[in-house]
């Protein structure tokens, strides 16, 4: 009974370590992606939200504060940033009724189930909207008292996106300050940051800064391209050598906050891509440039690298976009700064080798995880209730009158499992293993209407994987009483403790 209890005690304790680490982890840097709405056919929001598990994305924001969408990403655990269009900001700015309202309707009928973390008013505001300015700074602290009347301020902070066109003489960023036209609301704009606990959220575009600079600035360098240190840009007040646009936009932006005595005020992105088509006079805009952008913009933020003043202090970015939106106004650019088509199509395949499984966007060479020929079916009967339980994976499907409950044996149920685990880990080789009764295979295990994680389906896009949340309970095997009656002896209790130990 002592080896029993001490196995299971190890067990939880790793487990509990594990999540309190990934806890941290969430906590800390993060990618995300906008959603846009122009699409001439955009999918249902429970389409979107499949798309969003299946490619591991926590962390989105909306451009409103639609209902359905909010519906549809309850008990998901995906955070999310809503907004308040720009179209309602006068009103709120002048009223905070109309922003309780707001907020009651908005947040406070789909928090916590929808973990809502952000709310950003507006969208460059400064630079798109002169008139609401005025009031920019009023809607901000309405929402916010909204908040506190809700004891949500805590667990929600409030911002609005500003475009980086609002910081001058960018270069060399020691130098950079904001339009001074604009410091009678960005100056109560970033007391109210400070006081608030909230960030700068900022818009940051090398694709048009590299455009707009008439050759000044190489197209390797807002790429993120390895450069020779003759061709890094040096600061010339600090030393400091800058290889890439984004960095020096966000030192640019720190710099510009500390010209107005604001020194602790963290930046979040909520925009930056790079589109893959565009007219004859945007010969940059492609699916090459698009891919290297995004992959290394992906791996610059999460590999925690920083920026040249802030070395290891990692700013969380929004990629925009999650789709392309075909009904967008303007140049043929616009429409096309998404990840995926409105099928869920990747534009192009992200080379993120490295960068964990967030956005492995790749639909092509598809691997699954099934069970092994030959396979010891305790063995089998161990490794699936291990993945039903303290592997977080849904087994839903396995329940009987369920796509996946025929056909009713151990090696179709664990077959369905261990791929399920397989994805939701990023196609590792260590996630498909199970103790050696698994194998990796190219072939799609796929039948009826029972369709694996990663298979393309019937409709050419990538099925539901539901990544692990920390919201979410684990999944009790034996609530779905699998094969219980053939092995319920205490060899098999022992080679389940067993299994979870080296699992872990």
């Amino acid at each position: 009974m002592g080896f029993l209890g001490s196995k299971a005690t190890a067990g939880r304790l790793l487990l509990l370590l594990i999540a309190v680490s990934a806890a941290t982890a969430d906590e800390d840097v993060f990618i995300g992606v906008n959603i846009g709405t122009d699409l001439s056919d955009m999918p249902h929001p429970t389409q979107v939200v499949a798309l969003l598990k299946a490619q591991q994305i926590r962390h989105v924001r909306l451009y409103d504060a639609d209902r359905a969408m909010l519906v549809a990403l309850a008990n998901t655990g995906i955070q999310v940033m809503i907004s308040v269009p720009n179209e309602q900001i006068l009103g709120i700015g002048q009223s905070n009724s109309t922003a309780a309202n707001w907020v009651s309707q908005n947040v406070v009928a789909h928090y916590p189930a929808t973990n809502i973390t952000a709310i950003a008013v507006g969208s460059d505001v400064l630079t798109t909207l002169p008139n609401a300015a005025k009031i920019l700074v009023n809607a901000l602290k309405y929402i916010q008292s909204a908040l506190v009347a809700s004891n949500l301020d805590r667990q929600i902070k409030v911002s609005t996106p500003l475009s980086s066109s609002i910081i001058l003489d960018s270069f060399p960023p020691s130098q950079a300050f904001f339009n001074r036209s604009l410091n009678p609301v960005l100056v109560p704009m970033l007391t109210f940051l400070q006081s608030t606990g909230s960030f700068l959220m900022l818009n940051i575009y090398p694709y048009y800064d590299y455009m707009q600079s008439n050759g000044v600035i190489p197209l390797d360098y807002s790429l993120f391209k390895s450069l020779p240190p003759n061709k890094e840009a040096v600061d010339s007040n600090t030393l400091l050598h800058y290889t890439n646009v984004f960095d020096a936009v966000v030192d640019a932006a720190y710099y510009a906050m500390a010209f107005l005595n604001f020194t602790n005020v963290p930046i979040i992105v909520t925009e930056s891509g790079w589109p893959s088509k565009g007219d004859s006079n945007e010969p940059d805009a492609t699916l090459e440039n698009a891919n290297t952008y995004n992959s290394n913009l992906i791996r610059h933020v999460l590999n925690k690298t920083g920026t040249p003043k802030h070395p290891g202090l990692a700013v969380s970015t929004f990629i925009y976009e999650l789709y392309n939106e075909d009904m967008k106004p303007g140049p043929i650019s616009e429409k096309n700064w998404g990840l995926f088509d409105a099928n869920g199509t990747p534009i192009y395949i992200l080379r993120l080798t490295g960068s964990g499984a967030v956005l492995s966007n790749d639909t092509t060479n598809q691997t699954f995880c099934i069970t092994k020929d030959g396979a010891d079916p305790k063995m089998l009967q161990a490794a699936l209730d291990w993945a039903c339980g303290p592997g977080k994976v849904d087994c839903s499907a396995l329940l009987q009158g369920e796509p996946c409950y025929e056909p009713d044996n151990v090696i179709a149920h664990a077959t369905y499992a261990f791929d399920t685990y397989y994805h939701k880990m990023g196609k590792t080789p260590a996630a498909c293993d199970f103790n050696g009764v698994a194998a990796i295979t190219t072939t799609d295990p796929s039948h009826g209407s029972c369709i694996f994680p990663g298979s393309l389906g019937k409709n050419g896009t990538l099925v539901n994987i539901t990544a692990p949340s920390l919201n979410s309970t684990s999944v009790d095997s034996s609530a779905y009483n699998f094969h219980s009656n053939a092995f319920t002896s205490i060899v098999l209790i022992i080679e389940i403790f067993i299994s979870v130990a080296v699992f872990l």
